[in-house]
């Protein structure tokens, strides 16, 4: 935050940096002030005047392709070529698992053979078992 920011907003620090200005000095810093406000109300209501008409003209758009039958994929299909836009992606089956060993606990645990090797497995690797011999079928 700038010093200038700082300063404004704290109001006993902007009291101790305005100290030296007489109350007429203040008021047209007030004056000021209240035109900068003014004007940034009149910004932000436009801007919201702006965004409430284009929520209006899409909920009218909507409305009319609702009535057509036509969907918004239809449309970007047309004008972006290819396969439909709400076909949706299937998820790959899960890999089956192709090593089997016993862990730490005496458990049965199984690996697919990508990603990080599971601890249990490596330790076995570590002590000079090959990996071979974790084959399942």
């Amino acid at each position: 935050m700038s010093d200038f920011i700082n300063i404004i907003t704290h109001e006993r620090r902007l009291n101790a940096a305005l100290k030296e200005l007489d109350v007429s000095a203040l008021k047209d810093i007030q004056d000021k002030l209240t035109n900068i406000i003014s004007k940034r109300e009149q910004q932000e209501a436009e801007l919201e005047r702006e965004r409430q008409q284009k929520r209006e003209k899409i909920a009218e758009l909507k409305k009319t392709m609702q009535e057509a039958g036509i969907d918004i994929s239809d449309i970007l299909e047309e004008e972006l070529g290819g396969e439909k836009l709400n076909k949706t992606k299937t998820k790959r089956a899960p890999k089956p698992a192709k090593y089997a060993f016993i862990d730490e606990h005496g458990e049965r645990k199984t690996w697919t053979g990508q990603g990080r090797m599971p601890k249990g497995l490596q330790k076995a690797l570590d002590n000079g078992r090959p990996l071979e011999e974790f084959l399942i079928g």
